[in-house]
């Protein structure tokens, strides 16, 4: 990743949530600022612990741009974890 910006903003999400082996794909994104981005890969997904909270990471892209998207199971809330643009 190039260019990148280290973030903690919540966004909202809409996801996929199905059975197999990717049983929660996120599709879109809204930033604070109104500006939508659609996912068109999804990259790394990787579980982790946060103390005793369980957080879903996933690397996502939107062509242009990597995002990082955090999942945090308990509290089911979505955060911006880091932009990256791709020049």
């Amino acid at each position: 990743m190039n260019d990148e910006t280290f973030l903690d903003e919540r966004v909202d999400v809409v996801a996929t949530f199905g059975t197999g082996l990717n049983p929660c794909v996120p599709v879109k994104l809204r930033r604070a600022n109104g500006r939508e981005i659609t996912v068109t890969e999804i990259g790394l997904r990787h579980p982790t612990m946060q103390g005793k909270r369980m957080v879903h990471m996933f690397d996502v892209t939107d062509g242009g741009a990597d995002y990082r998207l955090e999942f945090d199971s308990e509290r089911l809330t979505w955060t911006l974890k880091l932009e990256a643009d791709h020049s």
